[in-house]
């Protein structure tokens, strides 16, 4: 079990971390509509990540009913990782937009449109999908217990930090240069790469082949 909270502590970190449109968008959403406004758009990226999860759960829960294929599914979603993993660390190139510039034009107390936009652009987000897939993937030598406590303790650290960071939405505008910003896409990569390999080597032990 301790296996489990660890790599579910993994996961919550490395999306925490990960740079995107959604980052952004809680820091405006933040400073244009209030905490209030910040937090519609993070509870509709939570509720949109509860969702991926289930339905990746599910894909990945039918292969998983053909057990020959079991180690190769679960190094198939983990050589995805690394492969993000290394897009983000040598490749991926991000702008930095303007942060006094909304997203995008809300009524002031239109919280369900805010929410539901939130919802939407996670979802959307192909990227976000993938990791998901990855991610379940990567657990699928785990019982069904093991499995929900991964991504219970996954989906309750992401919430928080997302949350968190509508609180402190004026100090991180401050500081995401495109240098910062750069940084913490390598550190994301790293993490990706370091967490598909040992989840690689998991697998390998658990069938016993090294």
């Amino acid at each position: 079990m301790l296996a489990a909270l660890l790599k579910g502590l993994s996961f919550g970190i490395l999306l925490s971390l990960s740079v995107g449109p959604v980052l952004f968008s809680i820091i405006k959403q933040s400073l244009n509509n209030g905490h209030k406004g910040g937090m519609a758009f993070v509870f509709g990226v939570s509720l949109s990540d509860i969702s991926l999860v289930l339905i990746s759960t599910v894909f990945t829960q039918l292969f998983a009913s053909i057990t020959a294929y079991m180690l190769e599914i679960g190094i198939a979603g983990s050589i995805f990782l690394v492969t993000l993993g290394v897009y983000y660390f040598f490749f991926k190139k991000i702008k930095v937009k303007d942060a006094t510039q909304p997203a995008f034009q809300f009524r002031k107390r239109d919280y369900a449109k805010i929410f539901a936009s939130g919802f939407f652009m996670n979802t959307l987000n192909p990227a976000v999908f993938l990791f998901w897939i990855a991610a379940s993937t990567g657990t699928i030598e785990h019982t069904i217990e093991e499995r929900i406590v991964i991504f219970t303790i996954c989906l309750a650290f992401v919430l928080s930090a997302d949350i968190a960071k509508v609180f402190l939405a004026a100090k991180i505008r401050n500081r995401l240069t495109p240098r910062n910003i750069h940084i913490i896409s390598r550190i994301n990569g790293l993490i990706l790469m370091v967490l598909g390999v040992a989840i690689i080597w998991d697998l390998l032990i658990a069938k016993r082949v090294i």
